[in-house]
């Protein structure tokens, strides 16, 4: 099939399968391999995307699903060069761990933050936990989304 979609700002126009999982498109023929595969059942969310304004999970979606949608991917989070708030605060925080969970742990807060600008910390793990981290108790990960939560409300710089 012709797919057609716009991906992290700029319009894509490629032939593929319509039963292709999106992250295998992602990865395989598009070289994002921000987006990760770990459980393939979407159990982990280390393969979550945007797709209209929503988190989704890539190994869940076909292709054919993307089919005049806009789609954001880890790596269409910086713009002008910049890191996102949310992905300097991993860093500063040492949220980033082994990394393999980071892109989808960042996409999930980006969306958990566009719903709640001010989350508490319960709240903060609730809205991550369609994702898993194996390398820690999640404790930097947390500090990471409430500092980025302040300086995007402009509490902090």
């Amino acid at each position: 099939m012709q797919l057609e979609f716009v991906l992290n700002g700029r319009p894509v126009r490629l032939e593929t399968a319509p039963d292709q999982r999106v992250v295998d498109l992602l990865r395989g023929e598009l070289g994002l391999t921000g987006t990760k595969e770990a459980c393939g059942a979407g159990e982990c969310g280390a393969c979550t995307i945007v797709v209209d304004g929503v988190t989704r999970l890539a190994c869940l979606m076909l292709a054919a699903q993307l089919q005049g949608r806009e789609v954001l991917t880890i790596e269409g989070l910086a713009a002008e060069g910049r890191l996102h708030p949310l992905q300097e605060a991993f860093v500063e925080h040492g949220a980033v761990q082994c990394g393999f969970c980071t892109p989808g742990m960042v996409l999930a807060a980006r969306d958990l933050l566009q719903r709640n600008p001010r989350p508490d910390r319960e709240e903060i793990r609730r809205g991550l936990s369609g994702n898993l981290c194996r390398c820690t108790g999640y404790q930097k990960i947390v500090d990471a989304v409430a500092a980025a939560a302040r300086r995007l409300e402009g509490v902090e710089q």
